[in-house]
C-alpha cells in the first residue's frame, strides 16, 4: 500500500474518532444539561408544595385556635345561662306558693303577664331559630366552596 495512503486513512480515522469522541462530550452535556433543568423543576415543585402545606397548616391552627376561643366563651355563656335557669326557677316555686292563696284578680293578672312573657319568648326563640338557620346556611356555603386540590396525574402520564 502506499504510504499516502495509510497516512491519510489514519488520519480521517482519527479525525472520525475525534469527531465521535467531540459528539459523545456534546451528548453527555446535553443530558446532563435535561437532567439539572428536571431536578431544579422538581426542586420548585418541592418548594411550592411545601409553601403550600405551610399556608394550609398555619390556616388550620388559626381556626383551631378560634374555635378554642369559641368553646370557652360558649362555656361561659352556658354556665351563666343555668345560673340565671336556676334563679328563675327559685322564682317560679315562690310565685307558685304566693299564687296558690292569692285573691283571683291577682291570679287573672298573673295569667296575663305569664301569657305575655311567653309570647315575647316565643318571637325570641322564632328570631334565635332563623339566626341558627342563616349559620346553618353560612356552614353550608363554607363547605361548599372549601377549596379542593385537584387530583394531578403523575409526571409522564398524560391519560385522563
Amino acid at each position: 500500500m502506499n504510504l499516502t495512503l495509510i497516512t491519510h486513512l489514519i488520519a480521517a480515522i482519527l479525525a472520525a474518532a475525534g469527531a465521535w469522541a467531540f459528539q459523545d462530550a456534546r451528548w453527555h452535556a446535553d443530558v446532563a444539561e435535561i437532567r439539572l433543568e428536571a431536578s431544579d423543576e422538581k426542586l420548585q415543585a418541592v418548594t411550592k408544595t411545601r409553601a403550600d402545606e405551610r399556608a394550609i397548616n398555619k390556616t388550620y391552627v388559626e381556626a383551631l385556635n378560634e374555635a378554642r376561643t369559641r368553646a370557652i366563651a360558649l362555656g361561659r355563656d352556658r354556665d351563666a345561662a343555668r345560673a340565671e335557669s336556676d334563679g328563675l326557677r327559685d322564682q317560679a316555686a315562690d310565685a307558685a306558693r304566693r299564687l296558690a292563696n292569692a285573691p283571683p284578680a291577682a291570679v287573672l293578672e298573673y295569667a296575663s303577664t305569664v301569657n305575655q312573657l311567653f309570647a315575647e319568648c316565643s318571637r325570641s326563640y322564632q328570631g334565635m331559630a332563623g339566626t341558627a338557620d342563616g349559620h346553618a346556611g353560612d356552614v353550608r356555603t363554607l363547605t361548599d366552596a372549601w377549596p379542593v386540590i385537584p387530583h394531578r396525574p403523575a409526571a409522564g402520564n398524560t391519560a385522563p
